[in-house]
């Protein structure tokens, strides 16, 4: 069998009618007057933060310095913090405290005040007469009898002629009699809060101690007893008559 004839093609078939360029134009007009129509969108703006490095790295590559290392590097001042005192002078009342807290706040303030007063009274006050201010030296290697031949000069003396007198006494006792002097006045002024020079030596004696037995060799293998003695010396001190 012979195949069957083909049909032409239709030259107007499958084919979009294209319009002119007026028309396009025409069209664009009335899309963009027409009230519900949308406007083309903007392009969107690159954010600035993408900047940032590419301005860290061109300001870098000219200074040749990393920012990133240097603000590393970069010392930040130390805090200084402002004391108690200048925030809060003793005295003054606190922001925001009220009647109850303010008050608080004087009571310790105005007792020390006072307790110092009272010390600085106490101090200057006069030497009340009964006082009496003991000292005592014990185990001292001294014999009594030596030790006595001294305090019998400074019996019933004031605390400076004491002094003077202890001072150019040719005695080695002399020397423990006037550590024990002025031992005597610093109990004075420190304990009861009286004045050294305002004294007068009320009692002196010294007493015997123990003694300590020793030996030297002499002759014909014999032995002679040493008795090293020791004596323990008391003072005693009460204010001067006024």
């Amino acid at each position: 069998m012979s195949p069957a004839p083909k049909k032409p093609a239709d030259p107007q078939k499958g084919k979009v009618d294209q319009p002119t360029p007026e028309e396009a134009t025409d069209a664009k007009q009335a899309a963009a007057g027409e009230p519900g129509a949308q406007p083309e969108a903007a392009p969107k703006r690159a954010r600035a933060k993408k900047a940032e490095p590419e301005a860290a790295g061109q300001a870098a590559a000219e200074t040749g310095v990393d920012k990133a290392a240097a603000d590393a590097t970069e010392v930040k001042p130390k805090r200084v913090r402002t004391p108690k005192s200048e925030r809060n002078p003793e005295g003054t009342k606190p922001e925001g405290a009220g009647p109850a807290a303010a008050a608080a706040t004087e009571k310790p303030v105005k007792a020390a005040a006072e307790r110092a007063a009272g010390r600085k009274r106490d101090r200057r006050r006069k030497a009340e007469p009964g006082v009496l201010v003991r000292a005592q030296a014990r185990y001292v290697r001294t014999s009594a009898r030596k030790a006595r031949l001294v305090c019998d000069h400074i019996r019933g003396k004031d605390v400076v002629e004491a002094r003077s007198i202890l001072a150019f006494t040719p005695r080695a006792a002399a020397k423990p009699w006037l550590k024990l002097l002025e031992s005597a006045v610093a109990n004075a002024e420190h304990n009861h809060e009286l004045v050294g020079e305002e004294l007068k030596v009320a009692a002196v004696h010294a007493d015997e101690g123990p003694t300590l037995k020793r030996f030297r060799p002499r002759a014909m293998g014999r032995a002679t007893r040493i008795r090293k003695r020791t004596s323990h010396l008391t003072i005693t001190l009460t204010p001067k008559e006024s």
